[in-house]
């Protein structure tokens, strides 16, 4: 391995590539068409992101209600709040709208007011029976469709909570989708091509404004929004990045080469998803992006020190030999921190992070070796950089910006010092405000009108987001036990008064509606039966369930009767709120049902993203923690010197603490998509440092040890490429800021912050640090020196 940093080993490797140019064309030409074909396996994630290892209690739980229950997230609500909805012409077109989602195959069930079903005793058959609720023939009236109105807020309290409001007036009706098809393609084209249509026919035909939610509907909206950002930030990046390259550079040429390489970049880093056959999710759709922006720093510090070069002695072989043997080397480095810091996040267990840290990690490093044989290969067929390519090198602001800089390390380090611990102070103050948020719909945009339709459900229906709780009553046909019943009543009362929660639903709302159908519809007789009527109310209940496909209990009672289900709907909240909930509820369930004979589970997405949320702080922290030990490693590799490695990680700590701060300061919540700016950040912030401290340790080699000369030395090369790089990552982060996705935007905005705060540290912390932790050599120097003057 100390054979890869020698001089002599990258001349040989520099000789290498220049001697195999055309063959090295070639073996990229092949790549490039290989992972092109690898796009055909390309496809949209149609799940949520499951945040927690498959292995984790928490899934497992999830899982075993599934097994139970089938998939709960299958569920499509479309509602209303308008007067005029019970007249002919709306109620017309919404049988229509409701008939012609029933007839599809991807519906499993449609319940709506049109084919409303009440219960009804059939005394001659000791039944009861499923029976209409509106008689279609009688819906030109106006005055049955109020009646009809009249009857379902008024006589119909098994529906309330469910299907209206009583109090505002709402409506909302409930589409199942098949189960099967719920994580498939099919969903989208379902909702896509027939749902979206006839939603915006109704709309248009009756003047109502409708409103649409559930997480099947959410994600594929949510999807297609995320589809399209892709081609945004591709562009966008390529667009932003090239743009300020050129400003920089004033070459067409040196800009077309990196434009090159980094379209050739996407395209492996697609086809790489495609050749892992992973899906694109959230976190996979930003790494082509990311690449691009990563990437355009190694072209940078290549075509820098080339045309650097060139004016040095214009001599073209040996600038693009000394391209790859001095700059190989450092850019390996940085490359390879990066790297590190994407695949720390192959740590934490999550399957999610696992292939986002593995793609992403692959893609630095080929990225690298692409700039690394690109560069100096298509260079080398093109002409010498004239000189007004090679002007930005001798810029009046640039030389001013590190005559500055220079100044300031030499003669104010306290100063530095002062502001760096004044800057941290003001961090930890801010990283006390922080909070965290585990909520399912924080990451989606705000903009989109199917968020505006959420917080219509919220205020009318409390929510949208599942929370299931399963109990287990330990022995078959337990749940039909009366005392099994009141337990559930009771349970589903604690519910009831908790605001976040919508009205709960389980086996026990249709024995209080079989109670009330039993005694005519008569309203005040919806709750539990007594023990005297329990045996005859359920008989009936049972024989109308019979030999029927429309079982209404198969949903909450699996088939041996010894699991039910209560389904609720939350709201937006954050995990705070989350535990405070899950809290009070776990309080009451170990109140009412003992252990000695019923498990009680409470799981659903919403809660298992809290859950994974919390997971992901954790071990993204542990694996923050990890990267930073692993660069310190590097250092110390390179240094042999505890000095040096605290010298960089000092530097790089601060701008993780102010974005921390920032965090805190702003109200932007620790959550999947910020914590990501951590690790990510650290990485890539940490590379001007290793460009620093790689000529650094170059220059003391070759100055045999003067520490001060091989300081601002270094500080006069690599400060040129640190102040170039660190602009255009900051911009090019910051295209991540045009996305709808609140996540997406806090994590440009928060890298771009920390990068340029780690522009400062590098720039004039990491120098000063240096001279001060060797302040002792430093002052033997000068004394030296001072002798040999004399």
């Amino acid at each position: 391995m100390k054979k890869t940093f020698k001089v002599g080993f990258w001349e040989w490797i520099a000789r290498i590539i220049l001697k195999n140019r055309i063959t090295i064309l070639a073996v990229i030409f092949v790549l490039t068409v290989f992972l092109g074909f690898q796009w055909k396996n390309l496809s949209m994630t149609y799940t949520e992101a499951n945040l927690l290892p498959q292995k984790h209690i928490v899934n497992k739980q999830y899982q075993d209600f599934l097994n139970k229950f089938g998939e709960e997230g299958n569920l499509i609500v479309i509602g209303f709040k308008d007067k005029t909805f019970f007249t002919p012409k709306a109620y017309s077109a919404w049988n229509e709208l409701m008939t012609g989602l029933k007839n599809n195959n991807e519906v499993e069930l449609v319940v709506s007011l049109n084919d409303l079903k009440k219960l009804q005793k059939d005394t001659i058959s000791e039944k009861f029976e499923l029976i209409s609720l509106v008689d279609q023939s009688k819906t030109k009236d106006v005055a049955y469709l109020e009646k009809i109105k009249s009857e379902l807020f008024n006589n119909l309290p098994f529906y309330e909570g469910l299907l209206f409001n009583k109090q505002s007036g709402s409506i909302r009706s409930a589409v199942y989708l098949d189960k099967n098809v719920v994580n498939t393609a099919a969903r989208k084209t379902f909702i896509v091509d027939n749902l979206v249509p006839k939603i915006e026919k109704f709309e248009k035909t009756t003047g109502i404004d409708l409103r649409v939610s559930g997480m099947p509907y959410i994600r594929t909206v949510n999807a297609e929004n995320m589809k399209g950002e892709i081609t945004l930030f591709i562009g966008a990046a390529l667009f932003i990045t090239s743009l300020i390259f050129f400003l920089f550079f004033r070459s067409v040429l040196a800009t077309s080469i990196s434009i090159f390489i980094l379209l050739l970049s996407v395209v492996w880093s697609f086809g790489t998803l495609g050749l892992f056959h992973y899906k694109i999710t959230i976190l996979t759709a930003i790494i082509p992006p990311l690449i691009i922006v990563i990437g355009i720093t190694n072209c940078i510090f290549l075509i820098n020190k080339y045309q650097q070069e060139i004016k040095l002695h214009n001599n073209q072989a040996k600038a693009l030999q000394r391209v790859i043997s001095k700059i190989g080397v450092s850019t390996l480095m940085t490359n390879l921190t990066t790297a590190a810091g994407f695949a720390t996040f192959m740590i934490t267990g999550n399957d999610l992070l696992f292939e986002f840290g593995l793609v992403t990690s692959i893609n630095v490093m080929t990225v690298y070796f692409l700039t690394l044989l690109l560069v100096p290969i298509v260079s080398s067929y093109m002409a010498i950089p004239k000189e007004k390519h090679l002007y930005h090198l001798s810029k009046t602001y640039l030389s001013a910006v590190l005559n500055w800089v220079e100044y300031a390390v030499r003669h104010n380090r306290r100063i530095i010092y002062t502001i760096y611990g004044l800057l941290l102070v003001f961090s930890i103050i801010g990283v006390s405000q922080m909070k965290v948020s585990g909520s399912l719909i924080g990451e989606m945009p705000k903009s989109a009108s199917f968020f505006k339709d959420i917080l219509f459900f919220e205020k009318e229906f409390n929510g949208v987001m599942p929370l299931e709780i399963m109990i287990d009553t330990k022995r078959k046909k337990g749940v039909m036990k009366l005392s099994t019943m009141k337990k559930i009543d009771e349970l589903q009362q604690t519910i009831s008064e908790i605001p976040e929660l919508s009205k709960p639903v389980s086996i026990v709302n249709l024995v209080k509606y079989s109670k009330q159908a039993y005694y005519n519809g008569n309203p005040e007789y919806y709750e539990l039966p007594t023990s005297q009527e329990q045996a005859f109310i359920l008989s009936y209940a049972k024989n109308a369930t019979k030999n029927s496909k429309d079982n209404l209990m198969k949903s909450y009672v699996d088939s041996t009767g010894q699991y039910a289900r209560i389904t609720t709907f939350m709201k937006d909240i954050g995990t705070e709120e989350m535990e405070r909930v899950e809290g009070k509820l776990q309080k009451k369930i170990d109140q009412i049902f003992p252990n000695d004979s019923y498990k009680v589970t409470m799981t659903g997405k919403a809660l298992v993203f809290q859950k994974g949320t919390s997971y992901l702080i954790d071990n993204l922290i542990e694996s923050l923690i990890f990267a930073i030990f692993l660069i310190a490693g590097l250092m110390a590799y390179m240094f042999r010197s505890v000095k040096m490695i605290l010298v960089s990680v000092i530097t790089n700590i601060l701008p993780l603490c102010i974005t921390s701060g920032l965090m805190g300061y702003f109200g932007i919540p620790l959550k999947p998509s910020t914590i990501l700016v951590f690790s990510i950040a650290f990485g890539i912030s940490v590379d001007n440092a290793i460009q620093f401290m790689a000529k650094y340790r170059l220059d003391l080699i070759e100055n045999n040890g003067k520490i001060k000369k091989s300081v601002f030395s270094a500080l006069r090369e690599t400060g040129i490429s640190t102040f170039y790089t660190s602009i255009v990552l900051v911009f090019g982060f910051a295209i991540f800021t045009l996305s709808s996705f609140s996540g997406t935007i806090a994590l440009g905005g928060l890298i771009s912050c920390t990068l340029l705060f780690a522009m400062f540290a590098n720039l004039l912390v990491l120098p000063a640090l240096v001279l001060t932790f060797e302040k002792k050599n430093a002052i033997k120097e000068d004394l030296l020196e001072a002798e040999a003057l004399e």
